[in-house]
């Protein structure tokens, strides 16, 4: 949760900071273990790398191997207040494209370090495994909000068996994050002088239009 007296408000300073010293971290770690192998990185090296204390890593995160991969893990509770507190004039595409796009705002500096990750995931399947497993989670947690926008779920209900989110809460979430995940490997891919706000308007436009069949390529 943000760190403000406003939950809608622009963070405060304690949370900028926080967030600065999870970004070091998850940074620090991405970077040793691109070079080294993420089995071969350690807590100790993560921390003294980003300028903090052992004991400060595990402020921000439950264990080694959550700093390779939940690079923010606050950023899912933001986009599903945004998806939640959305106007009522927005479409639920439209409120999770909004949520995300705010959340996103300063990817495009951090090519690199996104670039890094995805390699270090894939040298490991045991990070990618894990990777998998929290972006599950996070698909839920979203379906739950978008449930909740729509009023068809109580805001402090959670997911138990038959309770879980209808099917189209569920698939909009699942959509959401591959859309985002497609933008993003399509994005760096593209090189340092692609624009990702670009290629993630692109990507959501396609989702809005329906995945519509695009037009022949011209010859």
């Amino acid at each position: 949760m943000q760190d403000v007296t406003n939950e809608g408000a622009a963070p405060g300073l304690r949370e900028r900071k926080k967030r600065a010293t999870r970004a070091a971290l998850a940074e620090a770690a991405v970077r040793l273990a691109a070079e080294h192998g993420a089995e071969n990185v350690t807590v100790e090296a993560i921390s003294e790398a980003a300028g903090v204390s052992p004991r400060t890593f595990f402020n921000y995160f439950d264990s080694h191997d959550d700093a390779f991969v939940m690079m923010d893990r606050d950023a899912g509770e933001r986009v599903r207040h945004a998806v939640r507190a959305a106007p009522a004039a927005l479409s639920p595409l439209e409120a999770v494209r909004e949520a995300l796009a705010t959340e996103l705002v300063d990817v495009a500096e951090r090519q690199e370090i996104w670039r890094l990750r995805a390699t270090v995931l894939q040298r490991s399947p045991r990070l990618l495994v894990r990777g998998l497993g929290a972006h599950m989670a996070e698909e839920i947690e979203l379906a739950e909000a978008i449930a909740v926008r729509l009023g068809s779920r109580a805001p402090n209900e959670k997911s138990t068996g038959a309770s879980a989110p209808d099917l189209y809460p569920r698939l909009l979430a699942a959509v959401a994050g591959t859309a985002v995940r497609v933008a993003v490997e399509h994005w760096c891919a593209q090189g340092p002088d692609a624009d990702f706000s670009e290629v993630f308007r692109r990507v959501f436009t396609l989702l809005t239009d329906g995945l519509a069949e695009p037009p022949p390529p011209a010859l």
